[in-house]
């Protein structure tokens, strides 16, 4: 078989729903029962909602659990680039066959009835981890949380990561609002980990788990996370771990990190396991050092670094970062979805670089223009100017500077483009 037979079912996919999102659990709850209920033969869930540092958080947890000698399926949304990248059994991607196989089962017990794509491939994704053997399942919410195809299950516990403003067409137009869509992953008696939150979202989310009468360790209250001379200090009412910084960079990680170890320590993580999870874990695309492929042959002595940020923490959190590397001239390749505050993304950034080249997004029905993401970055104070495409900005900024850093961000579809054409 070759990669075209996934991509072929997953094209029809496409096909059987005229919206590329449309928040509800019915379709699901239909096509999981035509499937013998696939949820409830899951190992022990563990589920991740919030705006921020999902994934990255789940990576941390799935190295941990490793670290533990144990195994975990994985499941998270978008792909860079190839869908395999949605589905680990076991700790590695979904090989090809078996991903068509259960794509396969999944379209025609669907018998062309409308389903989103996000929908039924999630269902494709829970019948294979309920026919493979691990000891836990991590989830990771595609949107929103209390009406997002991956809330079928009961967790072992839950995860809300900092919860911002994002998707508001989708999830409301007020952090309380959003929270309420977050926290809809809360079950009844089920421990909720907690990250950093502002007033507004905390006081949704601990109103939902006490309703439900869900066990809250919450950031600030039941554990505590900060850094000390290139350390990362954690502590609980179990004590205190004094361990490497994660692999992940920035100051952000240190959150995620944070919430990665209260997970950790509720599964019976010892010291070692929660080292892993520090040392072990991967997240592409998350301020990821570029250090080969045809990019970097453009590069030549130019730094290059790739981010799929795409909202206002992000770049809040891009641009503690790059305030945090070694002093170096610093431009950006951004290209943007016109479903982003741009604005909000890019002001941060401001004042840590020289210039922005804007693109567009190859193949992306939603890109923002690249000349409007040229005007936002001018409103910015960025000096900015257009280009056709990645390799062409790339070309340009290093023949005027050869010895510069360059980051490519502002979208995770962008990021995945240049992840393809990288390999």
């Amino acid at each position: 078989m070759t990669a075209q037979t996934s991509d072929a079912i997953l094209d029809r996919m496409m096909a059987l729903h005229p919206k590329v999102i449309d928040l509800t659990l019915d379709r699901v709850w239909r096509l999981l029962k035509a499937l013998d209920n696939p949820q409830d033969d899951l190992p022990s869930v563990i589920h991740i909602a919030g705006t921020n540092g999902k994934g990255s958080t789940q990576a941390m947890i799935r190295a941990g659990i490793e670290g533990m000698g144990k195994s975990a399926h994985a499941y998270t949304s978008p792909h860079l680039a190839r869908f395999h990248e949605r589905i680990r059994l076991t700790g590695e991607l979904i090989s090809e066959d078996y991903l068509t196989e259960v794509l396969d089962e999944c379209y025609a017990k669907n018998g062309g009835i409308d389903i989103t794509y996000f929908e039924i491939t999630t269902c494709a994704a829970l019948l294979a981890f309920a026919r493979s053997k691990a000891d836990y399942t991590l989830l990771e919410v595609g949107l929103g949380g209390r009406l997002d195809a991956t809330n079928v299950i009961t967790p072992e516990i839950s995860v809300i990561t900092p919860v911002s403003i994002d998707h508001e067409q989708f999830l409301g137009n007020t952090l309380a609002k959003i929270a309420a869509e977050k926290a809809g992953i809360i079950k009844r008696g089920v421990p909720v980990v907690v990250g950093p939150q502002e007033e507004e979202a905390m006081e949704v989310i601990e109103a939902t788990a006490m309703r439900l009468g869900a066990p809250i360790l919450a950031y600030g209250q039941h554990w505590h996370v900060s850094t000390e001379r290139g350390r990362l200090v954690y502590q609980d009412e179990r004590g205190l771990l004094d361990l490497p910084m994660p692999a992940l960079l920035g100051a952000h990680q240190v959150i995620n990190a944070g919430a990665a170890l209260a997970v950790l320590r509720h599964l019976g993580a010892d010291e070692a396991a929660c080292e892993a999870a520090m040392t072990g874990a991967e997240w592409p695309a998350r301020m990821q050092r570029l250090k080969a492929g045809p990019l970097i042959d453009v590069a030549g002595d130019a730094e290059l670094w790739l981010d799929g940020g795409h909202n206002a923490a992000a770049g809040i959190a891009i641009a503690d970062l790059l305030k945090s590397l070694p002093t170096r001239e610093t431009h950006l390749i951004c290209g943007m979805l016109n479903t982003k505050d741009v604005s909000g993304y890019l002001n941060p950034i401001a004042k840590q670089v020289l210039s922005l080249t804007a693109v567009s997004i190859p193949g992306e029905a939603n890109t923002l223009p690249a000349e409007a993401t040229a005007l936002a970055a001018a409103q910015a104070g960025m000096p900015s100017q257009i280009a056709e495409n990645v390799s062409e900005a790339l070309k340009a900024i290093v023949e005027k500077s050869p010895n510069c850093r360059v980051l490519i961000c502002g979208s995770l579809y962008l990021a995945g483009v240049v992840l393809r054409e990288n390999a």
